[in-house]
């Protein structure tokens, strides 16, 4: 599983949790959030530890984020973290391939995998009397992984067959697989998480060997568990079986690129066999994800822009001049530079110049006129909503936790941004828009399908 699009948060609309007991107008303002009381430590081989007790169910997630994503794949070899990702569902020294998903599944819960930019997780929930058992499987494949050439092959057909549906089969995907590459010059986000064939076929086993030995040590690892477990017992298994994991001598690569600033705008044309309609998709520039004084009033304008059937990109694009079928935003914040990305896919009849009018002057316009109170707090509210929503299971607890601390830069960002998100003004969000969006150069891809070639006449035919 690859992110894309990856800021697809889940995103809900008001209900009845604060709908009825907030008045209007200050429903996000008044809401006291308690904190996350989450506990922290680092063993002595660097493996980070996040937990947070919670008894509401006797489940228990178990997380373990590597910090490496798709801006590590080394040069010419795009989608190896991805690649990496399926690998390490394959055997073990002491595990059969896929057996995580009996250790899981077979007694009522489940397991999965992303690969992003900057990170790739393993997630697992079962019954919290399965806890010893998780931790151990994920101590097992981090060390004693078997990556040999029959696993090699058959994950990489996987992940090529993966490419052909996400990105070739559907209509828009070489839309948004073409965002990174075209909107980055010099950062190795411009390699898209999923990678492609031709580099995945160029790969070697001993690529993927050193790939593994470069990055899935204990010290580029953070291990989640949220739920219900007693902290004295978690604390003695995690170092019975990850503490004698050794840290390598040899130091983690990082990626010291810098993107530079735009110093104009740039127009690509992404042609598709199997688009029926027209697309357009504009993106700016932003901070890192470590920057939550913008990052936060980015991501409202975003929802402002979107969110919705009343949102402003809806009601312009889609419902009053019937341009296009689909129009969204989103700021996809990241470790380094970000983007905030609009985009809208045709309507029968339009041309993506239409849609790039239409688009830039919304933007425009939130970026330069009064946003009421009631539309802000609306948004707000939506935001706050779908977070609350996430943290309701353990799962979501851990998913939290390690977007604050890998993504997000500090893992106190888990309680803190929540206050802040409340306090998000319209005039924070016309700062951030002039900064990053109307005051700076954007990457425009217009995306046309391509013309089908006229079926060729037999010799002896006539019209």
């Amino acid at each position: 599983m690859t992110k894309r699009l990856r800021s697809a948060s889940l995103m809900v609309s008001l209900g009845l949790l604060v709908a009825t007991a907030i008045p209007p107008l200050a429903q996000a303002a008044d809401l006291a959030i308690p904190p996350i009381q989450y506990h922290q430590r680092t063993l002595p081989n660097g493996l980070q530890v996040l937990s947070v007790e919670d008894h509401a169910s006797p489940n228990v997630a178990v997380q373990v984020w590597y910090h490496v994503g798709s801006k590590d794949d080394p040069q010419g070899r795009s989608g190896f973290a991805h690649l990496f990702e399926h690998l390490m569902f394959k055997s073990t020294k002491h595990m059969h391939a896929e057996q995580m998903d009996r250790l899981t599944e077979d007694v009522g819960g489940a397991n999965n995998a992303s690969t992003g930019d900057d990170v790739t997780n393993y997630f697992e929930i079962v019954p919290s009397n399965h806890l010893q058992t998780l931790l151990w499987a994920e101590a097992e494949r981090l060390s004693n992984l078997n990556v040999d050439e029959k696993n090699f092959k058959s994950e990489r057909a996987v992940v090529e067959e993966e490419y052909r549906q996400s990105v070739l089969a559907n209509p828009y995907g070489k839309l948004f697989n073409a965002i990174d590459p075209k909107s980055y010059t010099v950062h190795p986000y411009q390699r898209p998480t999923i990678g492609s064939i031709e580099d995945l076929e160029a790969a070697s086993l001993q690529n993927v060997i050193d790939f593994h030995n470069t990055f899935y040590r204990p010290d580029n690892a953070t291990l989640i568990v949220a739920g219900d477990f007693d902290p004295k017992q978690l604390d003695a298994w995690v170092d019975q079986y990850f503490g004698w994991i050794p840290k390598p001598a040899m130091p983690i690569p990082q990626v010291t690129a810098k993107e530079p600033v735009r110093k104009q705008d740039k127009r690509y044309t992404v042609t598709s066999e199997t688009a029926p309609l027209p697309a357009v998709a504009m993106t700016w520039l932003i901070p890192p994800a470590s920057d939550s004084a913008d990052r936060i009033p980015l991501q409202v304008a975003a929802a402002l822009l979107s969110q919705g059937d009343s949102s402003r990109l809806y009601q312009s694009l889609v419902y009053r001049h019937q341009v296009a079928q689909e129009a969204g935003a989103f700021a996809d914040t990241r470790v380094g530079p970000g983007l905030f990305t609009v985009y809208a896919v045709l309507a029968s009849g339009h041309q993506p110049a239409q849609a790039e009018k239409l688009l830039n002057e919304e933007i425009v316009w939130l970026a330069t006129q009064p946003i009421s109170d009631a539309e802000l707090d609306k948004v707000k509210t939506q935001l706050l909503t779908s977070e609350l929503k996430q943290r309701q299971t353990a799962q979501g607890i851990a998913f939290a936790l390690g977007q604050a601390s890998l993504i997000d830069g500090n893992v106190q960002h888990v309680n803190d941004d929540l206050a802040a998100l409340q306090k998000v003004s319209a005039n924070d969000v016309h700062r951030v828009l002039q900064k990053y969006v109307t005051g700076a150069k954007k990457v425009t891809i217009d995306y046309l399908p391509q013309a089908k070639a006229a079926p060729a006449t037999a010799k002896g035919d006539t019209k």
